[in-house]
């Protein structure tokens, strides 16, 4: 029954979170059994471009590190923030999703060939975080009990708690960056005076991701044989 009912937990948890979410926790699995290793999976220009290995454009998206406080914290964002998007602003807009993960993740890997990283995962949560604090700018937000502040500004919170660890500042910047790239073509742009919309999600997606709503007026046509029955009687 237990089984039962985290099976039906993990099956309500919207599809695109549900697929990432599952596919970095599995791959820092995989890495935690040694069936691989962070080499085969790491962001390096030169093996993708000349040894084609072409897989790395993914799987240095979905390795956080080993288990630890650094991959739970990471975990955690991630799934709440993606979660909360895909519930909220994008709520019946699978395809639009998709398309935003698809220009992040191309614009965190066309900076990231300059910046000499070597895995983009965090960048992106950032990104996503970015995303939802732009857009939802009153709601009151708590850091650990210590710090209250408005959500726009959870990222620069998250990039100083970054700072305090010890760690790099560009991948959260780089997070940042493209986040309100994505937010000001998308949210502030097409409401400017001669402002248009230029992120236009491709068809092939909508296709793939959005199920055509049937029509609340359509009366199907009676089968052959009600018809039938319908003239004998």
């Amino acid at each position: 029954m237990a089984y039962r009912g985290l099976a039906q937990e993990y099956m309500q948890i919207p599809a695109v979170t549900r697929t990432y979410t599952t596919a970095c926790v599995i791959t820092t699995a995989a890495v935690q059994l040694e069936l691989i290793t962070p080499f085969q999976l790491y962001f390096n220009p030169d093996l993708i471009f000349r040894k084609f290995q072409l897989w790395r454009l993914v799987t240095n998206f979905l390795f956080f590190g080993p288990l630890g406080f650094s991959f739970f914290f990471n975990m955690i964002f991630l799934y709440r923030y993606c979660r909360m998007l895909e519930e909220g602003s994008f709520r019946g807009r699978t395809a639009d999703f998709v398309f935003m993960f698809l220009f992040g993740g191309l614009l965190i890997t066309l900076f990231g060939l300059f910046a000499s990283l070597f895995f983009l995962g965090q960048a992106f949560t950032i990104m996503l975080v970015y995303i939802w604090s732009r857009r939802n700018p009153y709601i009151r937000m708590n850091f650990f009990g210590l710090l209250n502040f408005q959500a726009p500004f959870l990222p620069w919170v998250l990039m100083g708690f970054s700072l305090l660890l010890g760690n790099s500042i560009l991948i959260d910047l780089l997070g940042i960056v493209v986040g309100h790239l994505y937010y000001f073509l998308e949210d502030v742009f097409p409401n400017q005076p001669g402002g248009k919309k230029l992120l236009l999600t491709p068809g092939w997606l909508r296709l793939i991701f959005e199920v055509p709503e049937e029509d609340p007026n359509y009366n199907p046509l009676p089968e052959d044989g009600n018809e039938r029955n319908e003239e004998q009687q």
